[in-house]
């Protein structure tokens, strides 16, 4: 048996505009197996899907794949737009297929945390021969109010720690109704995918001025569905996840996206709500299992 995979290779790749982007390719010679792409939520960046993407490239579940991780503008190792106003899913799907064919992937399966699930939904709408399996982590096509006034109230607007003690602790103090079922080593995690430290200065891993992009959204107003473009995903294998304490997702919208999708299964990971961290030991089998059913190419 080869030795397990360590690491992955960073890519800086351009965007249709012109903007550096970040991209982790794992396992990128495993080139005959149906990759897996991972987009991740409003805030985050390609560090949130590290214990993931290494256990698909092993081959946990099913031949080793190609798993590539991408930094949406204005996060993680990704350039900052100087127009906050670019931060938008529409200029974001470009830049994510720009990448995808940089990379040379014309198809692959699919994991979209929050955000990164609107994506996928909205990508089956430009290019649904692309998707060829989706997993949606706490994400459909129905936001609840609640999770959208709670993401407002700290995206751009969280104090920095002093040390990662601090760290834990704030993110404790903000999310801990949210996250009733973390370990001490989750919370670690947590905190070092928040947050970035150099030369003992702590910073976040995003332009803050993503913040300005959910000032004009009204919640008081019924918020538009994305049911039309579920519908797009209707030819590709599904699985969808819901935190169990989630105030984004709610049940109801889980149960109906399985009576409309002819191929939706569901997994609730237990203590944990808006957005799962993908971590747990539970979570990172039920994916990988998923993923395993699907062609090898």
């Amino acid at each position: 048996m080869p030795a397990p995979l360590q690491g992955y290779q960073s890519h800086f790749l351009s965007a249709p505009d012109g903007l550096k982007l970040h991209v982790r390719d794992y396992n990128s010679a495993a080139n005959r197996a149906l990759p897996v792409v991972c987009l991740a939520g409003l805030s985050r960046n390609s560090v949130d899907f590290d214990v993931l993407a290494t256990a698909l490239a092993n081959g946990s579940a099913g031949p080793p794949r190609r798993v590539v991780a991408l930094d949406y503008r204005g996060r993680g190792l990704s350039e900052y737009d100087r127009d906050w106003r670019n931060y938008n899913v529409a200029v974001e799907s470009a830049d994510i297929l720009a990448v995808l064919t940089a990379l040379g992937i014309g198809e692959a399966a699919f994991v979209g945390t929050s955000r990164g699930g609107i994506h996928i939904m909205a990508l089956a709408a430009q290019r649904p021969g692309l998707i060829k399996a989706a997993v949606l982590n706490d994400i459909g096509p129905v936001l609840e109010a609640r999770g959208l006034a709670r993401i407002r109230g700290y995206i751009g607007k969280l104090p920095m720690p002093g040390s990662w003690p601090d760290a834990v602790d704030l993110l404790k103090r903000i999310n801990n109704a949210q996250f009733s079922g973390l370990s001490e080593a989750d919370w670690e995690i947590f905190a070092r995918t928040t947050f970035q430290e150099t030369g003992g200065k702590f910073s976040g891993s995003y332009d803050p001025k993503l913040m300005n992009t959910l000032k004009n959204i009204d919640l008081e107003a019924a918020l538009p569905t994305m049911w039309p473009q579920f519908a797009g995903l209707n030819h590709a294998p599904m699985l969808v996840l819901r935190g169990e304490n989630s105030d984004l997702l709610s049940n109801a919208t889980v149960h109906e996206m399985q009576e409309r999708h002819p191929d939706c299964q569901a997994f609730v990971v237990t203590g944990q709500g808006h957005a799962p961290l993908l971590v747990d030991a539970p979570s990172l089998e039920r994916i990988a299992r998923f993923i395993a059913t699907l062609p090898a190419n």
